[in-house]
């Protein structure tokens, strides 16, 4: 544990100055933020809890009422982003002479949904559209020389990159000399060169002004269908398709991405969680009813019930599983492909279990018991499946707090890595720079997430790129890394009607945090075991009132060991509330995330 984590902390939350995970509490809002909290009180007439919640999350008092109810006059013209008009009319003129358009996705949940929001427009446009989801581990990330020709025999005469091609420069001027015309719909952080295209759509291009890099690249996709809606119509042509029905799609996505639910972003999570509760589109209802949703979707049920399944033929099955079932208007068909993608996903269940055991080993010999070693955790193996070194990464830096990368290395020592940061250490640009130095054969991403492509004998030059390139940034982040409280309250309080209360500040992701409130002193009645890991509570007030609650893959952590040592003792409890839904039936239970003994 860290020095700033062990000095004690006169103004820490409920006094948990070091609780079992190792964290400082801090209540979020400040003596400003404190103010903003009653002033919204007074001139909303809000719960105290849900104007805590609002002021922790930067809303003015006189922004309530927006945010809460926003509009869609939130949209902006979608010609701010550089290069929207060229694409808009060169879609436009696909649509207005049939074109055999070919769309070229990520296999990712944000490719899978770009290239199915794409297809679905240009289609009923009037397009025959061919869509191409890479395997990730025989074609790797982005365009491909091969899978180009193939579409170009095919007759398509327009290529569309969906969530990649903004660093694909071979493959693109290879397109362009095969007579293709090219419109790139991307997100990922790129350099000031340009690959051959026709446009290149991009908040994150460098001469882009936009002020939209947080954008999903389904979220770009998105607004490159207004824009080409609006040039048809200037055309004259009316029948455009109706894209609000599409927002499930951009929901799906945007979360699935991690990227910022903040503007533009938390508009389309929130119309689009409205969409998806109609069940509407065949292949997403059945992939709710595969993944047992019975009761409205939520971010959290996106972000780990429905993505993980469609991610799951990209990572282990048919990549272009995904963007099939979006399209499909066929029941049956629907239905067999949900359930190929659940049966997908508990295979990837396993394999990721054993491989990030492996991975916790090597990363523990690194960074030392204490986890005070290196700044970034870059663990490999050989034999490990590609498609789950993302999902490794991710736990490790869960497990470790600091950015890791994962490697599954091929015989012949071709590498195949993902990466995962923290708040304020960009990733992306990192691997950017590690790809200028020479250290890495191919790499780009965002600054959450990046994908790298490494020869074994460069990998310890690239991890020491890395603790140069990083260290004072994560020293820096992980400094700031306490527990931050929206507040305090009771079992008695934990009631069903907070909990709804609370989801009116929502929806909550990445950059909008979900709400995290403290039981004060409760008694742990129980702490069990159950499923894969995880801790199932009971926590007993002192007048008596009780509520349940789930620590989720933490009974091999330091959280659940001191769970687990505390039955029956008082204990601090901070997690968020959420409603379950189980034989028709709700109840509030509390996803718990840390905890401290009460006595301390």
């Amino acid at each position: 544990m860290s020095s700033e984590l062990r000095r004690p902390a006169a103004d820490a939350f409920l006094g948990v100055a070091a609780s079992f995970g190792g964290r400082v509490w801090r209540d979020r809002l400040d003596v400003r933020g404190r103010a903003v909290a009653d002033e919204i009180v007074r001139h909303h007439g809000l719960s105290p809890f849900l104007a805590r919640v609002l002021a922790g999350r930067g809303v003015a008092s006189e922004a309530v009422e927006r945010h809460l109810n926003p509009t869609f006059d939130l949209l902006p013209d979608p010609n701010v982003l550089t290069a929207m008009p060229e694409a808009a009319a060169r879609l436009a003129d696909a649509c207005a002479r049939g074109e055999k358009v070919a769309i070229f996705g990520d296999y990712d949940v944000d490719g899978a949904t770009s290239s199915a929001l794409l297809a679905e427009f240009l289609t009923s446009a009037g397009c025959d559209v061919q869509v191409h989801i890479p395997d990730r581990i025989f074609e790797g990330y982005g365009p491909n020389v091969a899978a180009i020709d193939g579409l170009a025999d095919a007759g398509a005469t327009l290529l569309i990159t969906a969530d990649c091609g903004a660093t694909s420069f071979e493959p693109l001027a290879h397109a362009r000399a095969r007579g293709l015309d090219v419109v790139v719909i991307d997100h990922h952080q790129m350099g000031a060169e340009l690959p051959p295209a026709n446009a290149l759509v991009n908040p994150n291009r460098q001469d882009d002004l936009s002020g939209l890099g947080h954008l999903a690249a389904c979220g770009v996709a998105f607004l490159t269908l207004i824009a080409t809606r609006q040039e048809l119509r200037r055309r004259g042509v009316t029948t455009a398709p109706n894209l609000k029905r599409a927002l499930d799609l951009v929901a799906l996505g945007t979360v699935a991405d991690v990227v910022p639910l903040t503007g533009i972003n938390r508009l389309f999570v929130r119309e689009g969680l409205e969409v998806l509760r109609r069940r509407r589109r065949p292949g997403l209802r059945a992939l709710m009813d595969a993944a047992r949703l019975d009761g409205p979707p939520t971010p959290y049920h996106l972000g780990f019930l429905l993505g993980p399944r469609i991610n799951a033929g990209g990572r282990i099955g048919d990549a272009g599983l995904g963007c099939r079932l979006m399209l499909t208007g066929d029941e049956p068909e629907a239905g067999r492909i949900a359930a190929e993608l659940d049966r997908l996903n508990g295979e990837r269940q396993a394999i990721e279990r054993a491989t990030l055991a492996e991975a916790e080993a090597e990363a523990y010999a690194a960074l030392g018991l204490d986890g005070e070693g290196a700044s970034v955790a870059v663990v490999s193996g050989e034999g490990w499946h590609p498609g789950v070194v993302g999902l490794v990464a991710a736990r490790l830096k869960e497990r470790f707090r600091r950015p890791a990368f994962a490697v599954a290395f091929q015989p012949d020592g071709t590498g195949t890595g993902s990466g995962r940061s923290i708040p304020g250490v960009d990733l992306g640009a990192a691997v950017r720079g590690a790809v200028a130095e020479g250290l890495l054969a191919k790499g780009g991403g965002h600054a959450m997430a990046a994908g790298v492509t490494v020869r074994k004998e460069a990998l310890g030059a690239f991890r020491a790129y890395l603790e140069e390139a990083l260290g004072a940034a994560v020293a820096r982040a992980r400094a700031d890394q306490s527990l931050k409280i929206d507040a305090a309250l009771t079992a008695a309080a934990a009631t069903l009607d907070l909990a709804r209360d609370l989801e009116r500040a929502g929806p909550f992701g990445s950059g909008a945090p979900e709400p995290v409130l403290a039981l004060a002193a409760h008694t742990l009645s129980s702490a069990d075991v159950v499923g894969q890991g995880h801790l199932r509570l009971r926590l007993r007030a002192g007048d008596g009132a009780s509520v349940s609650g789930v620590a989720f893959r933490a009974a091999d952590s330091d959280l659940g060991r001191g769970l687990i040592a505390s039955r029956g003792a008082r204990v601090h409890v901070a997690g968020s509330l959420g409603v379950d839904r189980w034989g028709g039936q709700e109840r509030v239970s509390l996803r718990v995330i840390d905890a401290a003994p009460a006595e301390a």
